[in-house]
């Protein structure tokens, strides 16, 4: 099992940043990707950003340019700096991991979820 905390969600307002962090625990030690999802109310979960063991990422076209992800791995821990925050990048981020053991199956974890809200 997978734990994981996000923090650092506030209310900006819109040209402001945000630097979400996500600590992970428990079994740790099978992660192969980090990543960020976020959900806006009354539309799907969508990917942000992903980051995999050699530090290739992955960025949704509309935070590219603006969202940087990055993990350390020491300290079990994946971050998101947001920059030139706009409006629609309210939501709710969750924190994604996908985790495999060794002649094991894949496995996702999730946090609950840190409220990010962009202010006009």
């Amino acid at each position: 099992q997978v734990q994981l905390m996000e923090s650092g969600g506030g209310l900006v307002q819109a040209g402001g940043s945000l630097r979400l962090s996500c600590a992970a625990s428990g079994n740790t030690f099978n992660i192969r990707i980090m990543g960020w999802y976020r959900q806006a109310p009354g539309k799907q979960r969508e990917l942000v950003a992903l980051i995999g063991n050699g530090g290739n990422t992955n960025y949704a076209a509309s935070v590219k340019e603006r969202f940087t992800i990055s993990r350390d791995n020491a300290k079990n821990m994946a971050y998101l700096q947001m920059n030139s925050l706009k409006p629609e990048d309210s939501g709710v981020y969750y924190c994604y991991v996908e985790s495999q053991r060794l002649l094991g199956s894949p496995y996702d974890s999730w946090g609950q979820g840190t409220q990010v809200t962009v202010s006009d």
